[in-house]
């Protein structure tokens, strides 16, 4: 551990074996195609399928009322009456909310089928701001919510954050929807009957997270557990957007075992972009306070989350990481958080690769930015100024979340000194006083995140066979993590068994009896830790065996050169994995098999051991970032030179997945500030539904990422580790976004909206030129009175403030 390792998965990718929903092939595999609605939000008069049910090739169509479906949540409960139906029945609620399910031997059959479905619908007012669907006036989006408030609360400041302010800095902020885009959409195959596995029912499909997909669908279509297996394949990215149960899983799983034959259903672009589960969404209003040194007095966010329709779960990152997370890396010493959650008729919130951080992390650190230009400090001396202290004892915030270790000067330092930090001030100062055209920006952001959120358990198993091979199985799903690397690493240290002879088992529920999947980035902490455990329970058993057969003591038995146990000094007379297998079969069971039920015969004597690791409390990676870009004041072309970025994630076991991580987390960050965003016209209609219209960038609108790390191990776990995969996007999307406005600052520009695209960024230099009193903020006002909203909220209890805490993705 500790060295960089080339990920043992590529080559089963890399030669065409992989495993993608997509490539299944059963007999009589049919395929399923839904019916969408072209409405935001319609009242369904009636459905005619007739037309398409004598349509070439089809074996069924299924409305609603068809399947008999229960409404239900699809993952965690952001409100009890927020259900969702499988299909559309009485009314629709976004664009793209499927009504009816058409099932034929081809997809090709399928679509032209669903092209002759006729549903007739009664147009109703749609709403599609957050904002204007909590005004008095609004339409109701859920009759039996009765309201399009789906949560909200005030968590007040325990004192005034104000009381010793000489400054307080307040600024609107907006944290846009953005579209997961996973290279592979949602996709389900469903096989009734047995599959050659014994189960009446086996689902492959693509989630991070079988174990949870199989225990939700059994509680939605009242299944029993134990006769449905849940297999993940290969999936093709999920970033947090394939958490939990659709609407699409459940309608096409009740449709297979309607129908006793094989399903397949695979999500197109447009379908993704459209219906899958959105990121983001957020709208912060945001007061921070200064005293005469640039010290933080205190804070007040008032944050308005979008739930989309539905009342999507990704609405209840708000009340969770996005609070949890609001002191951040900074010694604010008092804060008030009010947030409330909105129903629109918009595409369902879920999560996207950070979950409610990036949020928190964007919010701090454009007030920062603002700050520091409205008092006339650098941004990077306002920061150390209100810096946590290094602390390696657990940190209560005034949020009440505990941080585990942390050193947050360091990693800064690290990125300055990186970046070249005072060359490139001295750079953009010649630029300006030359009048370049392209003007350069420098920003700069630092964070803390919450990973495996709240601790939780993980399984982990580790078994060596009588040919001195490994086998090991863990509950956590990877799809491109490089588990099957990082923990064939722990298990190759523990009990020096080569690399290629371990082999890795995931992502099904009839090899593994039980699992929380991937998400949170939780992975390696919590599985990594478990099969660490499995690993050294087998490597005690190995130790009194190789003892016993060789007279000695169980302590002098040392792991020899080559993987060989024996005696310390004595390597000659050490015994390989496949003799000590051997004489864990004639020695028997090693644990206690008393008290077994008459005729139950013992365990099998096997060289084998499992472990449910827990980790009590999260683990809080940091990091700081730096941006370079540069701006053409004439287009307002942003051009990102280079980014730089410390990330520190405690223990590394593998540098090259480390970095693999941040590259991604990067990529993703960087995009949400330039380019990417989900839009809607007022009526609902999504106007970024393909890839020509949502921004996703290529390598090419990329520059070479510099990454490093700080090395501060965490005491929640044995391997010291902390998560990597969302980091990246945390601390990426605020430098970035700082750096384009930092361009602008001497032009008098003090925020623009993301992503700043050309268009925000040449209207913000326009109104600069034209002394336009919003020119601060790119034309728009900086600061906007927060709606009347948030003063009706209930006070939240304690017992609410810890339940709010416990959301995390």
């Amino acid at each position: 551990m500790g060295t960089s390792v080339r990920r043992l998965e590529d080559p089963e990718l890399l030669e065409g074996r992989g495993t993608f929903v997509a490539n299944l092939a059963r007999d009589g595999l049919t395929r399923a195609v839904f019916v969408r609605s072209p409405y935001a939000h319609a009242r369904i008069s009636s459905i005619d399928t007739e037309a398409a049910r004598r349509a070439r090739g089809v074996v069924a169509v299924f409305s609603g009322a068809d399947l008999g479906v229960p409404p239900f949540h699809g993952f965690f409960v952001l409100n009890a009456a927020c259900v969702r139906p499988a299909l559309a029945e009485s009314k629709v609620c976004f664009v793209g909310d499927p009504v009816v399910l058409v099932i034929a031997e081809s997809e090709a059959e399928a679509v032209d089928a669903a092209e002759l479905v006729v549903v007739d619908y009664e147009p109703l007012e749609a709403v599609v701001s957050p904002e204007e669907a909590l005004f008095e006036d609004a339409p109701i989006q859920l009759e039996a919510l009765g309201t399009n408030l789906a949560a909200g609360m005030r968590f007040p400041a325990r004192s005034d954050p104000f009381a010793d302010a000489v400054t307080v800095v307040r600024a609107k902020l907006e944290n846009q929807r953005l579209a997961v885009a996973p290279m592979e959409g949602d996709a389900i195959a469903v096989v009734p009957g047995d599959d050659g596995d014994g189960h009446d029912l086996t689902v492959y499909v693509s989630t991070q997270m079988p174990h949870g997909f199989a225990e939700a669908v059994s509680s939605i279509l009242s299944l029993e557990p134990s006769r449905l297996r849940v297999v993940a394949p290969h999936v093709g990215g999920g970033f947090g957007g394939k958490a939990g149960v659709r609407s699409e899983h459940a309608a096409v799983i009740a449709a297979a075992l309607r129908l006793g034959r094989p399903v397949s259903w695979v999500q197109t672009r447009s379908e993704n972009l459209v219906a899958s589960p959105h990121g983001r969404g957020q709208v912060q209003w945001v007061e921070m306070g200064f005293d005469e040194k640039g010290k933080i007095t205190g804070m007040h966010c008032r944050v308005l989350a979008d739930a989309g329709a539905y009342g999507g779960f990704g609405g209840a990152l708000a009340l969770g990481p996005t609070r949890m997370m609001a002191q951040g890396v900074y010694a604010i010493p008092a804060i008030g958080y009010d947030v409330a959650v909105a129903v629109t008729n918009t595409t369902p919130m879920g999560a996207f690769r950070g979950a409610g951080r990036p949020e928190a992390a964007e919010l701090l650190e454009r007030m920062m930015d603002i700050a520091s230009a409205e008092l006339g400090i650098d941004p990077v001396d306002l920061r150390w100024r209100n810096l946590l202290p290094a602390f390696s004892e657990p940190y209560t915030t005034v949020m009440g979340t505990s941080y585990d270790v942390g050193d947050y000067a360091r990693a800064l330092d690290e990125a300055l000194a990186l970046a070249g930090y005072e060359q490139l001030r001295a750079e953009q100062a010649a630029r300006r006083s030359r009048g370049d055209r392209w003007q350069l920006g420098i920003g700069v952001a630092t964070y803390v995140e919450i990973t495996a959120g709240g601790g939780g358990e993980e399984f982990g198993a580790v078994e060596v066979h009588g040919d001195g091979t490994a086998t090991i199985r863990v509950g956590t799903s990877a799809h491109g993590q490089g588990h099957a690397t990082s923990f064939a690493m722990v298990v190759a240290d523990t009990l020096g068994i080569a690399l290629g002879d371990i082999s890795f088992v995931q992502s099904d529920t009839a090899a593994v009896p039980r699992g929380g999947g991937t998400g949170g980035s939780r992975s390696l902490q919590l599985a990594g830790s478990a099969v660490l455990g499995a690993s050294e329970k087998v490597l005690d058993r190995a130790r009194d065996l190789v003892a016993a057969e060789l007279e000695a003591s169980a302590q002098d038995i040392v792991l020899h050169e080559g993987g060989r146990l024996g005696v310390a000094g004595v390597p000659t007379s050490a015994l390989g994995w496949s003799e000590i297998v051997a004489l864990a079969e004639r020695a028997g069971p090693a644990a206690d098999v008393t008290g077994l039920p008459n005729g139950t015969a013992p365990p099998a004597a096997t060289l084998a051991a499992e472990l449910d690791f827990k980790q009590v409390g999260a683990t809080f990676p940091f990091g700081a970032h730096v941006s370079v870009v540069e701006v053409d004041l004439e287009t307002g072309m942003v051009r990102d030179l280079r980014h730089v970025a410390v990330d520190d994630c405690g223990r590394i076991v593998n540098p090259l997945l480390v970095t693999g991580q941040q590259h991604g987390g990067i990529a993703q960050g960087i995009a949400q500030a330039l380019w990417e965003e989900v839009v809607y016209d007022e009526a609902g209609n999504p106007l970024t539904a393909t890839f020509a219209d949502y921004a996703i960038p290529s390598a090419a609108e990329l520059p070479f990422f510099e990454t490093a790390n700080t090395e501060t191990p965490t005491f929640r776990n044995p391997l010291g580790a902390k998560g990597i995969g969302e980091s990246g996007t945390i601390g990426s999307t605020p430098a970035t976004h700082n750096a384009v406005v930092d361009a602008l600052a001497h032009l008098g520009v003090r925020h623009i909206a993301m992503p700043t695209t050309p268009e925000r960024v040449w209207q913000a230099i326009t109104a600069a030129g034209a002394g336009d009193p919003g020119a601060k903020a790119g034309g728009r006002p900086l600061w906007s009175e927060p709606p009347s909203f948030f003063e009706g909220l209930p006070l939240a209890s304690d017992a609410e403030q810890s339940e709010a805490a416990d959301v995390e993705i």
